[in-house]
């Protein structure tokens, strides 16, 4: 008995008993005798893909799962399977949308298998300073000052005038 297959066995103990399923119900909801699934359970027997499909569906539990425990799948690509299915099943995404992110996501896995995860990131390229270029376009920021200090001035000179105004009026006797 390998570990694998003990381990896949438990597992399906274990998902049978919290389903409270005994042998028998998840046989018939899986299309697997009972003599096979109980050989399976105590790890004397290696289930194919298909029969995990079918277990997984009596069980109501993701069939990759199944394939993780059992060794044809690692974590990663069952999260990928998982991931492209949540996708494909979503359905507030017309087929174009869906075909778009399933494109996008599979270039960040494959961009992620080039490069390993622990590297440290390239280095950002150097710019060249130019002065000119930002001493003529000026920021959000500076734009934001300049306005201020226009109103402001308006404002003065604005409360100049009015007051000239008053002191200049001789009063009329």
């Amino acid at each position: 008995m390998t570990s694998i297959r003990a381990d896949l066995g438990e597992y399906l103990k274990e998902q049978r008993h919290s389903a409270k399923l005994s042998l028998r119900q998840l046989g018939e909801a899986a299309g697997v005798s009972n003599p096979y699934l109980s050989q399976i359970e105590r790890g004397l027997k290696k289930p194919s893909a298909e029969i995990l499909q079918s277990l997984a569906k009596g069980l109501r539990i993701s069939a990759e799962s199944l394939y993780v425990r059992a060794g044809i799948l690692d974590e990663q690509e069952a999260t990928q399977v998982e991931v492209k299915a949540a996708i494909l099943g979503d359905l507030g995404l017309n087929e174009r949308q869906k075909r778009v992110l399933l494109d996008i996501y599979e270039s960040f896995c494959s961009e992620n298998d080039r490069t390993p995860a622990d590297a440290a990131p390239p280095a950002a390229p150097r710019q060249r300073a130019t002065t000119k270029a930002a001493s003529t376009k000026p920021t959000a920021t500076k734009k934001a000052t300049a306005k201020a200090a226009t109103k402001t001035t308006a404002k003065k000179s604005t409360a100049k005038k009015t007051s000239t105004a008053r002191t200049t009026r001789k009063p009329t006797t």
